[in-house]
């Protein structure tokens, strides 16, 4: 780790770090250092779709963060997971490849970030891919990263469909491809029945080329500056406190909630919260941490008339043993089920231009997930709240930097994300209701059908939401006093740091966020490329 090692450093092996990694060191030029606090992806249930269930609750492979008591949750503490090794979030999260709407990134240009408007970041997001269905206007072929379709239907996805279809919602086969609204079943990042993480899609090639290493259970502590200039990285590694330093550039790609608490930790954000903990301040940034943003979902359970759900398949010694021997000889099978299977798009009322809803059906159920799954058939259906209005924070506890940041998501803290929930959990009961579903469900067990008024499906949300996994937009892009980098995701007021990670969308976008930090990724690399000449 001598001075001068290392032309970029980039902290975090996640979604955006492999990306980071691969094009950075594509040229042979670059030498590149990879940090990765966790292990290595060797675990076979990352590789196993449905083995994301198997993940959710191993802090080897989870960060296990939890929120701070929520006050429109009734003070629950929510559960935040996180990945934690190399892939990180894309190594455990559920698979599903979802850009968002073409109006979320015309948005963030229209803040005033130019260069981010849905034309602009089109060609990066066709870039990123390997189309299972080949090329066209929105879809590439030969990028990294395997999008696809999953490798069989399922009845109850059909009933589903068709239920959504029968309540005057559009049918839609390709979420991504130009207008988002409709049902439809999601594509994923699998290729033949094995998840495609970005470990996997970037850095596997990658790690052959002399002049990028990856260093796995390495701790990054601290940004080292000189001035106004990011030097290098601590880092403890081998219970040894290490240095590396990097001549052209720090990239921060640890995430919505661990880049802006390593960046405090570092001296950069809001100056009394450093005063609290002892931090000297090396430029105060007041938008470090906030705006946090995230789905909140309301799952609603259905016990099913017939055994052909996968708590079926797992109640039964001998449907384990198929499902395991049809995944291991066709790569077909309740094993290569993601986190969604199907789902939609809606509108919950009728002038708005674009869906401000999505929901997830899944042909499982638990009472909580990481949970075991229930013992009787039961399948899935949730809703969240794409376009939240409340808005939290992420701030160190103390100067400790293995101690976990303050999470507070705030929750349904504005009347419209709590009027847009309960709007989306009766539009998606209405579906549930139709001809098509019908004969699959003989009760809904969760909320019940005693929990009819808005009020009571408002304290259901209360009482059982939780997050859908896309926390965002801590160390936002823009040129406000609330922004922490520019639209070139360099942080504002520094030298040779650049954050590149879902902390720095403006506004979260209308879906899955993981195929938005690809893109993002994509299109910082690039950025530090040409700033690079």
């Amino acid at each position: 780790m001598s001075a001068a090692a290392w032309d970029y450093v980039i902290v975090g092996a996640g979604s955006a770090g492999c990306v980071l990694a691969n094009r950075l060191s594509a040229s042979g030029r670059m030498r590149v250092l990879l940090l990765e606090a966790g292990l290595r992806d060797s675990n076979p249930w990352i590789h196993i779709p449905l083995g994301y269930g198997k993940l959710f609750t191993d802090p080897r492979y989870n960060w296990m963060f939890e929120s701070e008591p929520e006050p429109e949750l009734n003070n629950r503490r929510i559960i935040q997971p996180r990945g934690k090794g190399l892939g990180g979030s894309s190594s455990i999260n559920g698979l599903v490849h979802v850009r968002g709407q073409r109006e979320d990134f015309d948005h963030w240009a229209n803040l005033g970030n130019r260069g981010w408007a849905y034309a602009e970041v089109l060609p990066y997001f066709k870039k990123s891919e390997d189309f299972q269905h080949g090329a066209g206007a929105f879809h590439g072929v030969g990028g990294p990263l395997a999008v696809g379709s999953l490798p069989e239907p399922h009845e109850l996805c059909d009933a589903f469909i068709g239920a959504a279809v029968q309540a005057g919602h559009p049918r839609n086969d390709d979420f991504n491809a130009g207008h988002q609204e409709g049902a439809g079943y999601f594509h994923v990042n699998a290729r033949n029945g094995r998840r495609c993480s970005t470990a996997v899609g970037y850095l596997r090639p990658a790690e052959k080329r002399a002049n990028l290493r990856v260093i796995t259970e390495a701790r990054a502590t601290q940004v080292m500056f000189e001035g106004k200039r990011a030097v290098g990285v601590e880092f403890v590694a081998g219970g040894q406190q290490q240095q590396a330093r990097a001549a052209r550039e720090v990239i921060l790609c640890a995430g919505a909630i661990q880049t802006p608490q390593l960046l405090q930790l570092s001296g950069v954000g809001p100056a009394q919260l450093l005063a609290q903990h002892q931090i000297a301040v090396v430029h105060a940034l007041p938008g470090v941490g906030a705006n946090l943003q995230d789905h909140l979902q309301a799952r609603l359970v259905y016990q099913c008339t017939r055994p052909i759900t996968i708590n079926d398949d797992l109640m039964s010694w001998w449907r384990q043993l198929k499902a395991g021997l049809r995944y291991a000889m066709l790569r077909k099978g309740p094993l290569t089920v993601s986190a969604g299977y199907a789902g939609g798009f809606f509108r919950t009322r009728s002038e708005l231009k674009t869906p401000d809803v999505e929901s997830h059906f899944i042909t499982f159920s638990t009472g909580k997930m990481g949970t075991g799954l229930h013992r009787f058939s039961g399948f899935t259906a949730s809703i969240c709240a794409l376009r939240p209005e409340s808005r939290g924070s992420v701030m160190i506890k103390s100067g400790d930097p293995l101690a976990a940041p303050a999470i507070q998501p705030n929750y349904l803290s504005t009347e419209g994300d709590r009027a847009t929930m309960v709007a989306g959990m009766k539009l998606l009961r209405n579906i549930m209701a139709q001809p098509a579903m019908v004969p699959y469900v003989a009760a809904e067990y969760e909320p019940g059908p005693r929990t009819a008024s808005d009020a009571a499906l408002l304290e259901y949300t209360r009482d059982k939401g939780l997050t859908i996994y896309h926390p965002s937009c801590t160390c936002k892009m823009g040129g406000d006093a609330g922004a922490v980098v520019d639209e070139r995701l360099r942080v504002r007021g520094l030298a040779a740091l650049r954050v590149i990670d879902a902390s720095v969308m403006p506004a979260v976008v209308s879906g899955n966020t993981n195929a938005a930090v690809v893109m993002i990724a994509e299109k910082g690399a690039d950025m530090a490329l040409e700033d690079a000449r």
